[in-house]
């Protein structure tokens, strides 16, 4: 395994996901639903993507920012966009329309910079592991996303945050059907195991073994107690790990986002997740450490799940030593005026700052 931050490398342009893989890292910004929620375009709870319908120009625009911040990937924001989703907030009918409509936005801003188009499909909230009609139903809600993924020429498709093992195959299953690469990720719950039983590893060999080209984590998790389980990732299976942690600093005793507590927080059910875990957020440097931190585990495909922002993929991108065009505004505080070096700046400012801040 590599022991040293990776020199750079700058794929040719039409370099598909596994010919970029060899080359390096791959860096995938997630965490659309927590951005737009904070912003007030989206829902917190059903977490439905209605925002590509309502505000396509602000979807296109994060986009832009995360390939700005260093994403190498352009992730159609198609997360709980299914029929399952859409029934729980009355927009069924829209089904289509608004997978399309995200497709075409985030094919729109991947071919206009470079970068790799990736579908999304996730957990379909009805999946039960004896439960035959509901695997009909989630076969079918896999097969219709697939199907506008492969209509808009995506790159790839991630199929992501699947805590049953079982749906995680039956997902890979359907993207392996239209012919693309699969990213398959697994948001593990707090007592380290996949819903049905499985153990981390078991999971992850059985999906290498169903065919997928990228394994790995996703959600749940933050950087602390995602490193441990992407050990055992990188163990059990010999092709390539994907780790996309949510930045939150959660704990051995609460090794899940939903399951952090503030003590000192407010929030109207007494639970931090989902819209009071804003003091529990990781710095750019956390996640930075992280990105380093996996990439010595021999992990290539790396990002940020829910609740992440730019500056944290830029975080990432400059901690595997690229240089993304936001990096020309990274923090310099030597030219600060309470707390900097440069010799232009006042020095009655500078030992007022030292000597009261």
């Amino acid at each position: 395994m590599p022991t040293k931050t990776p020199t750079p490398k700058k794929p040719r342009p039409s370099a598909g996901l596994l010919e970029r893989l060899a080359a390096g890292p791959v860096i995938c910004a997630e965490g659309y639903l927590f951005e737009f929620e904070r912003r007030g375009y989206l829902q917190a709870g059903a977490f439905v993507p209605e925002v590509v319908l309502e505000h396509p120009d602000l979807v296109e625009g994060l986009h832009r920012d995360f390939v700005h911040a260093g994403s190498d990937v352009v992730e159609a924001f198609t997360y709980y966009a299914h029929r399952a989703k859409l029934k729980i907030v009355g927009r069924e009918k829209d089904l289509a329309r608004i997978n399309r409509n995200a497709l075409a936005i985030a094919r729109k801003v991947a071919r206009s910079t470079g970068t790799l188009l990736a579908g999304d499909i996730c957990n379909t909230s009805i999946w039960g592991p004896d439960d035959a009609a509901s695997q009909r139903q989630a076969r079918k809600i896999f097969d219709e996303q697939i199907g506008w993924a492969v209509d808009a020429g995506v790159d790839f498709i991630v199929g992501e945050t699947y805590s049953f093992g079982g749906e995680a195959l039956l997902a890979l299953e359907a993207i392996k059907r239209s012919g693309t690469p699969a990213v398959m990720t697994l948001a593990v719950p707090r007592e380290g195991r996949m819903r049905d039983g499985w153990t981390v590893s078991e999971a992850c060999k059985r999906l290498q073994g169903a065919g997928a080209d990228v394994i790995g984590l996703n959600c749940a998790r933050g950087p602390a107690t995602m490193l441990p389980l992407l050990r055992e990732v990188r163990a059990a299976v010999t092709g390539h790990v994907a780790a996309l942690p949510v930045p939150y600093r959660t704990t051995p005793e609460e090794p899940t986002f939903q399951s952090l507590n503030d003590p000192r927080g407010a929030s109207p059910d007494g639970r931090s997740f989902p819209t009071a875990l804003d003091p529990l957020l990781c710095s750019r440097y956390e996640i930075g450490q992280f990105g380093r931190a996996a990439f010595d585990l021999g992990v290539r495909y790396l990002g940020v799940c829910c609740g992440a922002g730019p500056h944290h993929i830029r975080s990432l991108a400059e901690a595997l030593g690229r240089k993304p065009a936001a990096s020309r505004y990274s923090p310099d505080m030597s030219k600060h005026i309470l707390f900097g070096s440069d010799k232009r700046l006042r020095q009655d400012n500078l030992e007022y700052g030292r000597r009261n801040y």
